[in-house]
């Protein structure tokens, strides 16, 4: 009986059963769909409600304020507003795939709302034509539409979360002298056509036309004959189902194939029409909704009052003023199960378990006679359950699969278990109160993290995180999302109340972002509760820029050095820089030795300015000294520095300040007098390059001031530097003989070396000579020098062997012979003579 009764609620279109169970009584009051203006979201999604203001009204009845309400698909008032919008009717209204309500008024304004009724700022315009000209229809599809104004311009929007409008071909003959008129239009959405550009199909007075960006183009020649009244396109974009003017269903596919052709009972358009899956069409007049299929006889059902087609990926809901029903295709497993007369594996299984809890042996008959089938039996019996919507069929048909399973060594076992899991969510989310009707085709097409996704949305937080748990999902965008919307509502609740609240419920979930709740907390102005809430946040990272956008500029420095994260340090530190004055600013990083030194290392760099009053500011002057004494190097490199440069004057009292501040510490009396000695220094050698025209003095050492003011012949400059700086008698000597000898003024050389005993000795004087070329001068102060050894090198350089080997024998160094008789390797005579000498040497040496 139970299987007749369950297929007496069918209907036959041809060979294929259809059922409209009602999945709800409508909750709300006094919603009349005649008189209003109606959004569906699909996926059981939620359905707005507003009044049709170009219907007339009698005041009396309801409020004269126009008010946009939204309700679940069970008749539950989630939200309403009061419609405050300007600039005429409202044209059209739709939800988008993310359930946001986008309202399409006449001068082209887009105003969204989400679904709590929120306006979502900021609104924009299609643009100044729509403006101008009105819009007279729109037609919308998961995130777009295409706008049409009264001259036939149209414009479309493909994302409304990156609304750019752009226009396509104007529809011919709108708006001109000999006006057309536009009966119906439909869009294929860019994902369904070759182009991938969206396509609009509009039906004129002379037939069809395609417009899209290139132009327009009639189709559906000779398919097509005079004005299409209505048109709908499938869910998968491929087919065409219109009616004619002459009062015919006519289908085709979106290449205008002719498929199929209905002669309709009435010539007057229906109200509406939709696609029932892919397999019927259905069309509603006022008080008859006609279900037309390819072959037999359509299926009539009357309905007292107005309705509301919705269109989903398995079937059509309807919402009329009291209930919403789901008219879809009976799937097959629930026809081979329930239909009469079935003599189906599954039929005789479901069949074994109502004699088996009668305690008849007719049970173990049915399953004898399908003990090969078994498998496809209990699959068959599984998928019926899914398909149910009533919850104690459900229970039976997966008891008959328990049952049958049994019996049957090789099904799947986790088939029925992962069956009763998707059941027990559709289950809680079908409930009147939730009222999302997802049938389970639409469950998998949705997927469960976008359903987690609505029902936080719709603030069913609880519900939302035993499904995430009962799944075994992340519940952490649960949680994240109900703490942010308590933080919202809780504005009476005192911040340490309601930290201790959402702590409660955060810690439920390793690794969550208390930074990000923190942040929602600070950008609903309860700044300390997002301190509070920052301060358990154990990633740096997310904690301390947080920390800066509230203002803890203290905590985030300490929370940033103890990380050891350098570059969290910087952030804090031009944070704070920025922000904060000077001296506030030194006394934070003063007492944090990682931020402090991280910033001289940046200053030293870049801001020497502020780094001097940061050293000041600490009572460390050594430090502002050796700063100024690098700006004043830094000074010297520039190209303008020389030539009597203006650039020698602000060096010099660079050095000099330097100076001074090293004098103020008992520690740096070397630098002190360094600093002292290289201002004068540079003094001299600018007044030098000032007076010879030359710059060739400034940034040389001292020696090398005297070498060239001597090469230039200034003796009295040199004379000058000498006794400034001290110089001593030997250096002076050096100095001046290398001088001399670079210039070649033997003359003075020779003289010089006769003022009187040179303190250095004759040797430099030889080695001047020598590395001049000058033989013949070496020659002069050689016989001069005191040591026979360096005599004898000294002649040996400039070639003299014989004075060399006199001077050597001298000096009786065995060693020094031999170095000499290798000076001479390729002078045979020579090199006999050292010979001659080492061997008398050698001889004396061994009497």
């Amino acid at each position: 009986m139970a299987n007749v009764s369950v297929a007496a609620e069918w209907q036959l279109l041809y060979n294929r059963y259809y059922r409209k169970p009602e999945l709800y009584p409508m909750r709300w009051k006094h919603v009349d769909l005649s008189r209003n203006k109606i959004a569906c979201a699909s996926f059981g999604g939620p359905i707005a409600v507003i009044r049709d203001d170009s219907k007339i009204v009698q005041l009396y009845s309801e409020s004269a304020l126009r008010k946009l309400r939204i309700f679940t698909s069970s008749g539950v008032l989630l939200a309403e507003t009061i419609w405050k919008h300007p600039g005429g009717r409202l044209i059209g209204m739709s939800w988008t795939d993310d359930q946001t309500l986008v309202c399409i008024v006449q001068d082209g304004t887009v105003f969204r709302y989400n679904i709590h009724a929120d306006l979502i700022e900021p609104h924009f315009s299609l643009g100044k034509e729509c403006f101008e000209e009105n819009v007279v229809e729109c037609v919308f599809w998961g995130d777009g539409v295409v706008c049409i104004t009264g001259a036939g311009k149209v414009f479309c929007v493909t994302d409304f979360k990156n609304p750019r409008p752009s226009r396509l071909a104007d529809i011919p003959g709108m708006g001109g002298e000999e006006e057309g008129v536009m009966h119906c239009v439909v869009v294929i959405e860019p994902q369904y056509t070759m182009s991938g550009n969206v396509e609009v199909l509009v039906g004129m007075d002379e037939g069809l036309v395609m417009v899209d960006e290139d132009g327009v183009q009639p189709v559906g020649l000779g398919v097509v004959e005079g004005p299409l009244q209505k048109i709908v396109v499938s869910l998968d974009g491929k087919y065409l189902a219109s009616f004619t003017h002459d009062g015919k269903l006519l289908v085709m596919t979106t290449g205008f194939s002719k498929l199929f052709e209905y002669e309709c009972e009435s010539a007057l358009p229906p109200e509406q029409m939709a696609w029932c899956g892919l397999d019927s069409v259905l069309l509603y007049w006022d008080d008859m909704l006609l279900m037309v299929g390819p072959f037999g006889d359509p299926v009539k059902y009357i309905y007292d009052e107005p309705m509301v087609f919705i269109p989903e990926s398995d079937g059509v809901r309807i919402l009329s003023n009291t209930s919403m029903e789901f008219l879809q295709r009976v799937p097959d497993s629930t026809v081979s199960i329930f239909k009469i007369g079935s003599t189906s594996p599954a039929a005789l299984l479901y069949d074994a378990l109502d004699h088996f809890d009668r305690r008849s042996a007719k049970a173990d008959e049915n399953l004898r006679l399908i003990r090969n089938s078994l498998p496809e039996a209990v699959e068959a019996c599984v998928d019926a359950a899914g398909h149910e919507f009533d919850i104690s069929r459900q229970r039976t048909l997966l008891r008959a699969a328990s049952y049958g399973q049994a019996f049957c060594s090789n099904f799947q076992r986790d088939r029925i278990q992962d069956m009763c899991k998707t059941l027990r969510v559709l289950n809680a989310v079908r409930s009147p109160e939730i009222g999302i009707a997802l049938s389970i085709q639409q469950y998998k097409l949705l997927t469960a993290p976008v359903l987690i996704g609505r029902l936080i949305n719709v603030h069913q937080h609880l519900l939302a995180f035993r499904i995430s748990e009962f799944l075994g999902m992340n519940q952490e965008v649960v949680i994240m999302h109900w703490a942010c919307s308590k933080i919202t509502a809780s504005l009476a609740i005192p911040d340490a109340t309601l930290l201790e609240i959402l702590l409660d419920k955060l810690k439920l979930c390793k690794g969550i972002s208390y930074a990000a709740v923190a942040a929602h907390a600070d950008k609903s102005g309860r700044r300390k509760l997002a301190a509070m809430l920052v301060e358990h946040e154990p990633r740096s990272s997310k904690q301390v820029p947080l920390l800066l956008s509230i203002g803890e500029e203290d905590v985030a420095l300490t929370k940033a050095t103890e990380s050891g994260d350098t570059d969290l340090v910087y952030l804090v530190v031009f944070h704070i820089w920025q922000k904060r004055p000077p001296l506030e600013f030194f006394g934070m990083i003063q007492a944090r030795s990682l931020a402090r030194d991280l910033f001289i290392t940046y200053a030293r760099c870049y801001k020497h300015e502020f780094l001097k009053d940061f050293f000041l500011s600490t009572g460390q002057i050594q430090e502002v000294a050796f700063l100024l004494w690098k700006e004043s190097w830094e000074m010297g490199k520039n190209p303008m520095a020389s030539k009597g440069s203006p650039l020698h004057g602000p060096r010099i009292k660079l050095i000099e300040k330097a100076q001074s501040l090293f004098a103020e510490t008992k520690e740096h009396t070397f630098e002190s007098k360094a600093a002292e000695e290289h201002a004068k220094l540079l003094r001299i050698q600018h007044e030098l390059e000032v007076s010879t025209k030359q710059a060739i003095f400034v940034d040389s050492s001292i020696s090398d001031t005297i070498r060239t003011c001597i090469v230039l012949g200034n003796h009295r400059a040199a004379m000058r530097v000498k006794a400034e700086f001290k110089v001593s008698e030997k250096r002076w000597y050096w100095l001046k003989v290398f001088a001399l000898a670079t210039i070649r003024d033997w003359d003075a050389l020779e003289k010089f070396s006769k003022e009187k005993r040179p303190p250095i000795g004759y040797r430099p004087f030889v080695e001047a000579c020598i590395d001049a070329d000058e033989k013949g001068e070496a020659l002069k102060y050689i016989p001069k020098l005191a040591d026979p050894r360096e005599k004898a090198e000294a002649y040996a350089r400039i070639g003299m062997a014989k004075e060399a080997a006199d001077a050597a024998s001298q000096a009786k160094d065995g060693e020094l012979l031999g170095r000499l008789k290798l000076t001479f390797a390729q002078n045979a005579a020579a090199s006999s003579i050292f010979d001659t000498l080492r061997d008398r040497l050698s001889f004396q040496g061994v009497s």
